[in-house]
């Protein structure tokens, strides 16, 4: 008898470009694909409810691909490192592959699997598949870690060319004799009381066919109109960020792409598009090597500001847009339905929050984590503690987003407004829970003894 590869999936939920799984099929002794459900490891993060909602439908769609290519797809629920060493005593496997990941207590659980594995004889090989740079492979000239973006982006473009995506295996051995999986459908990750997803169904369809179709989209058309970004109304995004957090399209893929044919107008904001990338390769960057990124501020001064207990109705209010601000509450409500929200919009929502509510950041970061499809360990904190001004090249403290400019500017014929606050301007909407003016005045009180420490 052979012995056959145990391939273990986490954020990586694609065919193509898969160098883990090109590995495990290249080995010739059949594949054992394993999924863990992993909500007990410490420091590993239990998704929000709207990832739980994805996840389900990835795994689902994940399955039928392999199962077309004569593979199975195995679930298990627990600890992975109780599970991973079961399922290979199960399967009889003679070496694991997994690609490579970052959190700090995802890469600590790794390594000790790792050198558990290693200990049992088993071949066990981890790959560079999910970031563009892998996070200590760059630093500045003295040798520590960048906390500006600019520098570490120009110096991601100055290393060598990321390689090129790897081929989608066309056949999948599954060995036998089969191996037990859970029901994906005992996770019970879709909600039913209430259901609340009708909104993710409308928008989206996860999976990596969908992805990939997106990226096919976004590259033959609304990438030439990627300069109106910034205007929520525009549907000009390439609505890559869910499929980027799952694994289901690789930043490999898409930056070979967006090198690859396009038009001139294409071509034109192709740089910026890709810098926004990069800005998902330096929060990775930052939270690799801070402490806790979700939870610590990486500006460790801001441990002495002085943010307000909010009462649980006021910040229900910018949970579920009825700020008196329609701008925000447009966000909110997007987010709500969908599982999305513009990213200018997101800025303005966490800008209010934290700095005209004096809200801790962690409160919306929280929100946000259970709230939306593309929720990433790396760049949900590290956006809010860019808006907070904690974080590693941060919004100055000064820099406070007011919604009735930004909607002025960005939303000028209130296309935006109207779809998700069609009641604004009426007797129905309410009024506006705080004075702009004097919260802003509050908000740079606090930051200016951030600022004197």
């Amino acid at each position: 008898m052979t012995a056959p590869t145990l391939l273990w999936l986490r954020n990586d939920l694609r065919l193509a470009d898969n160098p883990a799984l090109r590995s495990a099929v290249d080995r010739g002794e059949g594949v054992v694909v394993l999924y863990v459900f992993d909500e007990v490891t410490p420091g590993v993060r239990p998704l929000g409810g709207a990832s739980r909602w994805w996840l389900h439908h990835s795994l689902a769609e994940l399955a039928d691909r392999l199962a077309e290519r004569g593979g199975r797809l195995v679930l298990r629920r627990g600890a992975a490192a109780d599970v991973v060493p079961a399922v290979v005593a199960e399967s009889r496997a003679g070496a694991v592959t997994w690609n490579r990941r970052y959190g700090r207590g995802s890469r600590d659980a790794d390594a000790a699997l790792k050198t558990a594995l290693g200990e049992d004889g088993l071949q066990v090989e981890s790959f560079q598949a999910n970031l563009l740079v892998e996070p200590w492979t760059i630093r500045t000239g003295s040798g520590t870690p960048y906390q500006v973006f600019t520098p570490f982006w120009r110096a991601c473009l100055g290393a060598a060319d990321p390689r090129v995506p790897v081929p989608e295996p066309r056949e999948i051995a599954a060995p036998g004799p089969e191996i037990r999986s859970e029901e994906l459908d005992s996770w019970e990750l879709l909600p039913t009381r209430p259901d609340w997803a009708g909104g993710l169904r409308e928008t989206w369809v996860p999976g990596e066919v969908d992805a990939r179709r997106r990226l096919e989209e976004f590259a033959d058309g609304t990438l030439a109109e990627y300069g109106r970004r910034d205007e929520p109304a525009q549907d000009v995004t390439s609505h890559l960020s869910p499929s980027l957090a799952f694994g289901e399209i690789s930043p490999f893929q898409i930056w070979h792409r967006l090198h690859g044919d396009l038009s001139p107008a294409a071509t034109q904001q192709s740089g910026k598009f890709l810098s926004e990338v990069g800005w998902r390769e330096f929060h990775n960057h930052v939270a690799f090597h801070a402490e806790d990124l979700a939870q610590v501020n990486v500006k460790r001064q801001f441990d002495d500001f002085g943010w307000e207990r909010p009462q649980k109705d006021e910040l229900d209010r910018w949970r579920y847009g009825r700020t008196g601000f329609p701008l925000v509450d447009a966000g909110m409500r997007e987010l709500w339905h969908t599982g999305y929200m513009h990213n200018r919009v997101r800025m303005v929502a966490a800008s209010f929050l934290v700095k005209n509510l004096l809200v801790d950041w962690r409160v919306g970061e929280q929100w946000f984590w259970d709230t939306l499809v593309d929720a990433d360990e790396a760049n949900n904190p590290g956006n809010w503690q860019w808006v907070a001004g904690s974080g590693a090249d941060a919004s100055p403290y000064f820099r406070i987003f007011n919604p009735l400019t930004q909607q002025k500017k960005f939303d000028p014929d209130g296309a935006y407004v109207r779809r998700w606050v069609p009641e604004a301007g009426t007797d129905e909407y309410p009024d506006p829970m705080v004075d702009l003016g004097q919260s802003r005045r509050a908000a740079l009180d606090e930051y200016e003894v951030i600022k004197r420490s």
